[in-house]
């Protein structure tokens, strides 16, 4: 089954295809949004080995010449350095200004290419063409793209829609067990930010989307698409309500700054222990029920997800960090306004709200509590 669900933003709107063997018919979606026929797949060596050669067949059958650049994997790819690279590039291969490029990787690819996108002869269009669990139901999809600077992350880039994404739910299957976990902490945000049912779906089939079962990840990932289309078309570029999205990621990514960003925490892993603190951090201001709080850290932990530094089974768990420092990290948070960082707050799994009026003391104390 392949389902199509759009996005709808101010002057844009553009297709999401979820479904089982989509990339075999990628070129078919492709050609008709091509000014000439011919395009540039941007992939990562990982991609490259086990998925490359199924859109390169598809590309071919629909009479679209292409060029392939491969990168390294990777959060340092997201960088200044990669970003000049591609730039220089594409440049070298003559692209105008009416041609389309493809993402064809995970949430690295999708930020780094779609940047790169936005700035290349002030703006051009491409395709998001997400491999992960993670990028399928977030990256991919509402136009936030960008790379990392030593201050945080995602702290340069630009609003830049795709004008296609193809979900192919095949291409999860060469994923490791570690990164389809970090993926589904992404999923159960969508839950925990405005959907309980979706939630309770979720501690019912959680483990059969990390298992592989087609039809669950499927029904996540379409669940997920449709929840964030409906936040992007109502605030494209996160002036309220689709900050909700970021539930737990500003501790999370705190966390993954301090882990230089790299293999040692996941961005998923950091979202998990993130969601968890966000949770205390609501019980703690006495605005969300404890028990749900407890729920979530059962559910995530069910699933062999981490709910605190300590409790990885990573490296990560040997880094020295403090909470002072892991506050400082969030005073570099883009959501930042008047000094004040906004946190998405629950008031129970399926309702949440954001706030800037959060004691800094408070926020240390959820940050020490993940630590010990």
């Amino acid at each position: 089954m392949t389902e199509k669900i759009t996005v709808t933003v101010k002057d844009h709107h553009y297709d999401i295809h979820v479904g089982d063997g989509l990339l075999d018919h990628a070129g078919q979606l492709i050609a008709p949004l091509l000014a000439r026929p011919r395009t540039v797949i941007i992939t990562d060596e990982n991609v490259a080995k086990y998925h490359l050669s199924r859109l390169e067949k598809s590309l071919h059958h629909a009479a679209i010449t292409f060029d392939t650049i491969i990168l390294p994997a990777g959060e340092k790819s997201k960088s200044f350095a990669q970003l000049e690279k591609l730039l220089d590039r594409l440049l070298t291969l003559r692209i105008e200004r009416q041609d389309v490029i493809i993402a064809f990787g995970g949430g690295v690819i999708g930020d780094l290419v779609g940047f790169a996108a936005s700035i290349y002869q002030r703006g051009i269009n491409f395709i998001q063409i997400p491999t992960t669990i993670l990028s399928q139901v977030d990256s991919a999809v509402g136009g936030k793209t960008g790379i990392n600077s030593p201050h945080g992350k995602n702290l340069i880039g630009s609003f830049h829609q795709p004008c296609l994404v193809i979900t192919d739910v095949r291409t999860l299957d060469s994923l490791p067990k570690r990164q389809r976990l970090s993926g589904y902490a992404e999923i159960v945000k969508y839950g925990l930010i405005g959907d309980r049912k979706f939630f309770e779906w979720l501690e019912e089939n959680g483990q059969k989307i990390i298992d592989g079962d087609p039809a669950a990840q499927s029904e996540a990932i379409r669940v997920s698409c449709r929840a964030k289309a409906a936040v992007v078309a109502e605030d494209e570029k996160e002036k309220g309500r689709r900050a909700l999205l970021n539930l737990g990621h500003t501790f999370g990514h705190a966390l993954e700054a301090e882990a230089g960003y790299t293999d040692r925490l996941f961005h998923g892993e950091a979202v998990s222990i993130g969601m968890v603190m966000a949770f205390d951090l609501s019980v703690k201001l006495g605005v969300c029920p404890a028990g749900d709080a407890l729920r979530l850290r059962q559910h995530l932990d069910q699933m062999s997800l981490p709910i605190r530094v300590s409790k990885t089974s990573h490296p990560v768990s040997q880094i020295t960090m403090t909470a002072d420092k892991l506050y400082d990290h969030t005073l570099h948070d883009k959501k930042i306004s008047g000094g004040k960082v906004t946190f998405v707050i629950a008031s129970a799994i399926g309702k949440a709200y954001l706030s800037n009026d959060i004691n800094p003391q408070d926020i240390k104390d959820i940050f020490q509590a993940a630590l010990e």
